[in-house]
Parts: structure tokens; sequence; C-alpha cells
């Protein structure tokens, strides 16, 4: 495998930040905070090759390690580097805990909005802005800005009015923070949506939004102005997959959540998702989760509680 590592190193106030953490995130799973982009993860057990779906947005680990795998590479999250996504993205995932020394992780969603602004911005003021192939993962070096504005906004969860008056100045700040950091270019690539990622990035809000129906990749080829060879090698580029395989776990996981969330019967929800047969469904998804629907149920209120 290739490994996209850097060398370790310590940054200020991890002592803090994760005793902070702690506090907020008093139950295993995540713990929801009073920023609604914002959420805190607490696992107590080390898991092996866990099929997961991130949101864009960025991961902090304070305590504990995670490794993430796609297509080959590997992508650290500790508390020397962070995960930041640019766009919704399957991979699988490993993660070092225990009862005694809990993982502690900050799960930041992105306001696409806000990012595309501060993207754009800094073009403006950039006579030669840089620039860098999209990726829809990056793991990069955890540095003090990042620190010291994680521990303003934790600090400012524990205190009412100075979250009221300076929230949304600090996630301004972190979207910044992370567009600037060391693989920032990568992201805003992916969120500039221009020239050919920006098609695939629009093919896979597409893909999102119609997850239930017929998905043909002629048509989404057609729809993003490429012929099926093109758009196959610029969407395996971006997401490590086939558009076959991205919408197939796409498809497993958005029903994955309905199942957790008990919002109907296996059958039900796997006509919701697009399969036509609840066998087919229930193949696939052991295949993937290597979990019955039912037992990954049980499984994701134990490990993430009701938060999913």
């Amino acid at each position: 495998m290739n490994s996209l590592l850097d060398p370790m190193t310590p940054h200020a106030d991890l002592a803090a930040l994760t005793a902070l953490a702690g506090q907020l995130a008093p139950q295993p799973g995540y713990n929801s905070t009073a920023l609604p982009s914002l959420r805190i993860l607490r696992s107590e057990t080390n898991l092996e090759d866990v099929p997961v779906l991130y949101r864009p947005g960025a991961v902090f680990v304070l305590q504990g390690s995670k490794q993430g795998f796609l297509d080959g590479a590997i992508y650290r999250y500790d508390a020397d580097h962070y995960l930041a996504v640019s766009v919704p993205v399957p991979f699988r995932m490993a993660s070092q805990a225990s009862r005694e020394q809990p993982l502690l992780a900050l799960y930041v969603d992105f306001d696409l909005h806000l990012a595309t602004e501060i993207a754009t911005e800094l073009d403006a003021r950039r006579q030669a802005a840089p620039t860098a192939p999209a990726k829809s993962l990056v793991s990069s070096r955890m540095e003090p800005a990042i620190s010291d504005v994680l521990l303003r906004t934790l600090r400012a969860l524990a205190n009412p009015d100075e979250l009221a008056i300076l929230g949304a100045g600090l996630l301004r700040e972190l979207h910044y923070r992370i567009l600037v950091g060391p693989q920032g270019a990568a992201l805003v690539t992916a969120l500039k949506q221009r020239g050919p990622t920006g098609r695939i990035v629009q093919s896979l809000a597409r893909i999102r939004e119609n997850v239930g129906d017929r998905i043909s990749v002629a048509e989404l080829a057609a729809e993003a102005g490429m012929s099926v060879p093109s758009y196959h090698t610029h969407f395996r580029a971006l997401m490590g997959s086939t558009p076959i395989q991205y919408v197939k776990a796409m498809r497993l996981h958005e029903a994955r959540l309905m199942i957790a969330r008990r919002e109907g019967t296996i059958a039900v929800i796997a006509a919701r998702v697009g399969y036509a047969s609840a066998a087919q469904f229930s193949r696939d998804f052991r295949r993937h989760f290597r979990r019955s629907a039912s037992e990954d149920a049980k499984w994701m209120r134990e490990h993430l509680g009701e938060i999913v």
C-alpha cells in the first residue's frame, strides 16, 4: 500500500483539548453539541476494517487514533494529523481505543456555501492561487493554528454567551484554517467545482438525490458531458472507486442508517434505496458490512449511540 503519513509531531494544547472533549462527550458514541455542525465521538473499543461514509467536513482525533483506507492509500488521523473530506466518500476505517484511554474525536461538518465562499475569496486575493488535483480525502499535519481555534471552540461550547457571540466566527475561522492548510489546495479544487472534477462532484449530488432510482452510468456520463471511459477515469481519480461501486455503497450506507433508525422493515428499506430484491439486498449488505442488517443495527447503537 502507498502511505500518506507524515512524521508525528506534537501540537499545542492537546491536554486541554482532550480534557474539554471528554467533558463534552461523556457517553460512548456520538455526542451532540450546541453547535449543530460539531459532534464529538467517544469510543472505547478497537475497530478493524469498518465500512464508513463520511460527509464533507473534517475529523480531529484528540486521543486514540484512526486510519482510513481507500484505493490502496492509508490516511492517518490522530493527535498529530486531521482528516478532511471534500465530498461524501465511502471508505474503510480502523481505530485504536480502550476504556482507560477512549478515542475522542471532533467531527465538523462543512458548511459548503461558506467553504466555497472562502475558497473564492482566497482565489481573488492571490495573484497565482495554488492548484492541486482534487481529492476526496486528505490527511494533513495538525498545526498550532488549528489546535488554537479548536480549543477556543470547545471553550465557547462551555459558555452559552460566548458561543452565541463567537460561535459563527469560530466556525468560519476553522473552515479557513483547513482550506489554507498543508493540503487545502486539493480541497479547494474539489469545492470550486470547475472542469472535469466539478462535473464529477455535480454527478455525485445527482446520485445522492436519486439513490433509490435506476442509475445508468451512461446517463451520468452524458449529463457530465463526458464519454463513458472518460467519466470512469475522472470518477476513479476523485473517489477511489468505480461509479457502480459508489452507487452500491451509497445505497447500502443509506439503508444502514434507515435500519438503525427503525424507519421500516428491511424489505421496505431495500426497495427505498433501489433494490428490487430484498434477498439480494441482504446478501449485498452482509458482504459489505460483514453482519446481517439486524446485527449491524445493534452494533451501530452500541458503538455510535442513537445519533447515527
